[in-house]
């Protein structure tokens, strides 16, 4: 899946809904106390200058133009960088924190990128991943609309994982992790339009398979968005239930029989 350009429609649509773990992953870290944070595929920056008000030393780390073009323009005070996984260029321990908020399920290889969040930490490494997601919302549009379901690019079987907790924990530990996981479930309210510029500037699997339409089957997915929407609409937003696993790994500390607040081991 390729996110080339993309930074405009991901910062009006989906970066609210991933900014919904932004709250936990603070808890977890805890006081600022003038520590580094490395925030890796930090997307439009939501989270990273989120991290910055609440006093970390940030750096943003995004590879996709578009996307630091986005950040830049809501967030001219983050400190942004043009670096990305699967090779970080920044030495070994150099961040007290290093965070991936919904980046491992989009690299070619996920327990190399994970192991590279862990080589760069010093103190804790928090990474997130999707255990049901809006994917549920668009298979439900492309079913009313009478169209193919989509196949959904999936990576080679001795580099994929299980997307659940567990899975995601057994991933973490082949790439050296010792991680801590739990599950996050809220209800993003989302606005339609801010759901149809999404799939229209090609954001995620969705953008991906409606672009792949000719212009009859675009004008049936987006009648049945419309049905749906009008099913399913409160309050003039379009409530929808998600659940992330967030992993946590506190580095130096495995000895520790203490969980992480908020945190089962697995």
């Amino acid at each position: 899946m390729s996110w080339a350009g993309t930074g405009e429609a991901y910062a009006a649509s989906y970066a609210a809904l991933c900014a919904g773990t932004g709250e936990r992953l603070r808890e977890i870290a805890g006081p600022a106390r003038d520590r580094t944070l490395l925030d890796v595929g930090a997307g439009d920056g939501t989270l990273a200058a989120a991290w910055t008000h609440a006093g970390w030393q940030v750096t943003a780390a995004e590879p996709e133009p578009s996307m630091r073009e986005a950040a830049a323009a809501r967030h001219p005070d983050l400190r942004l960088v043009a670096d990305g996984l699967p090779g970080l260029t920044f030495g070994d321990r150099a961040f007290d924190i290093v965070t991936a908020n919904f980046v491992l399920n989009h690299v070619p290889d996920p327990r190399a990128a994970a192991a590279e969040l862990r080589r760069v930490a010093d103190h804790l490494v928090i990474a997130t991943t999707w255990s049901s997601s809006p994917t549920t919302l668009w298979a439900d549009v492309i079913a009313r609309a009478g169209l193919p379901r989509a196949s959904g690019a999936r990576l080679p079987a001795e580099k994929d994982f299980e997307r659940t907790s567990d899975g995601f924990a057994r991933m973490l530990a082949d790439a050296g992790w010792h991680p801590e996981v739990d599950e996050l479930t809220w209800t993003w309210l989302a606005e339609p339009d801010a759901l149809w510029r999404s799939v229209a500037g090609g954001v995620a699997g969705a953008g991906a398979y409606y672009a792949t339409l000719a212009d009859t089957d675009r004008r049936r997915f987006r009648a049945a968005f419309d049905e749906l929407v009008a099913d399913r609409l409160d309050g003039g937003r379009m409530p929808i239930t998600q659940t992330a696993a967030i992993a946590v790994e506190r580095l130096g500390r495995r000895r520790s029989s203490a969980p992480v607040a908020g945190i089962r081991p697995r």
